[in-house]
């Protein structure tokens, strides 16, 4: 019975704190982009230019990246980019 508390406890949590979600891929109508794949391919298998593009800066203002930010249905999607090359991607719902 302990067990089932514990178990139950720990999804809960999962699901009460996951809105975000962070992956390797994602998936648009027009293909799969991975982490790695430059923003061409982004552009390509999204099928458009991203909703909004973010300068990511260092403590000292330096930009060391950029936040490509794609406004969908139900969720957005950030694609975290450098030198033309995508570093993370992350699900908000």
């Amino acid at each position: 019975k302990t067990m089932r508390w514990g178990v139950a406890l720990v999804l809960a949590l999962a699901l009460a704190a996951g809105p975000a979600l962070a992956g390797e891929t994602y998936r648009f109508e027009r293909g799969v982009v991975s982490v790695g794949d430059g923003v061409a391919a982004l552009v390509q298998k999204s099928g458009r230019q991203p909703d909004r593009i973010v300068t990511l800066e260092n403590s000292r203002g330096a930009a060391v990246g950029e936040r490509w930010e794609y406004y969908l249905r139900d969720k957005q999607v950030n694609f975290t980019t450098k030198d033309g090359r995508i570093t993370g991607i992350e699900e908000i719902r």
